[in-house]
């Protein structure tokens, strides 16, 4: 290794997706790596902005339903995968809480400064449920959850579920219903097919937030793997809809000729002007074709609540068995 980093401050996973991705024609990178620390918080701020209807809907809909669910589940483990901030998350935890009885709230990211501040922060928040923050990605083949206490829910909000193209989407509800066991439940974020021109708008907010959002994973290369002649401001935003896929599609965009060279992996890339990176899609979904797909994985349908405009889905399923 050419750079000062050390074998134990490299990340593998990066490195094995920069090698995959970034030498495709286009070049692409897991949306995973949009969301380190700085990337949650950016995101964080983007749930705010006035464009960006979707967490306003799934609030909505865990305002109104977190009691129902926890009713429905009677989880005693609840599980969230990718789970950032945690702010939406606050309404299932008082719905448990409310339930009384003995509760484990298992956080897992894969930011490690994220996951140990909302943590703290929710430990204090509620102190009768027990955080057990797992650092994990939620991706990995062989991941578990069934040695948590049962019975056991994982949730995955935030419309999440769209950054995974329908190959993705398959394999990951089947490592779902093979993480944990017949009987446990499945919560669901998902967004909504609706008009493009509303879409867009939400993911090239004017205030720039978004294209700050994107242009750091530039920051995460450049950092991770100790690159040279990387830097996030020769990169512009590009937010598009592709109809036939019914998703939203982020890239960065060279605004020169780029040349970077790699230390970790002792290599050099190239990007031309006007080159583009894939970095992240969002699906927007049919319910019924949604239900289709869980159900084939084993997670058959138990409850589902939109928001009033109908803009986002709630959905429910349980493990079969």
């Amino acid at each position: 290794m050419t750079t000062s980093q050390s074998d134990a401050s490299v990340n593998p996973e990066l490195v094995a997706d920069a090698v995959v991705g970034l030498w495709q024609d286009p070049p692409v990178l897991p949306a995973k790596w949009l969301y380190d620390k700085r990337g949650s918080e950016l995101f964080d701020e983007i749930t705010r902005l006035p464009e960006y209807y979707p967490t306003r809907r799934e609030t909505e809909i865990l305002r109104g339903h977190s009691g129902d669910i926890a009713r429905h589940s009677g989880a005693r483990t609840m599980i969230e995968l990718g789970s950032g901030t945690s702010e939406k998350t606050r309404l299932l935890l008082q719905a448990f809480s409310d339930r009384g009885g003995d509760f484990t709230y298992v956080p897992l990211d894969v930011s490690v400064e994220m996951l140990t501040s909302a943590a703290e922060q929710l430990a204090a928040e509620f102190p009768a449920i027990t955080v057990e923050p797992l650092h994990a990605d939620f991706g990995d083949p062989a991941l578990s959850l069934a040695h948590h206490r049962g019975p056991r829910m994982a949730i995955f909000l935030g419309g999440t579920i769209g950054n995974l193209d329908t190959g993705e989407r398959a394999d990951f509800f089947r490592r779902i219903t093979g993480a944990l066991r017949p009987g446990d439940f499945f919560l669901l974020g998902a967004d909504l097919i609706k008009d493009s021109g509303r879409l867009i708008a939400a993911y090239n907010d004017r205030a720039g937030v978004t294209a700050d959002f994107n242009r750091n994973v530039i920051e995460v290369l450049r950092t991770g793997l100790a690159a040279r002649g990387l830097y996030a401001d020769d990169f512009d935003h590009i937010a598009r809809w592709n109809p036939a896929e019914h998703r939203i599609e982020m890239w960065l965009r060279a605004r020169r000729n780029v040349f970077a060279e790699f230390g970790t992996i002792e290599r050099s890339w190239t990007l031309p002007k006007g080159a583009e990176i894939l970095t992240e899609i969002s699906t927007k979904f049919d319910l019924d074709t949604l239900h289709d797909e869980l159900a084939v994985a084993g997670l058959h349908r138990h409850h589902t609540w939109t928001d009033q405009a109908g803009d986002f889905a709630v959905l429910l399923s349980q493990v079969a068995g």
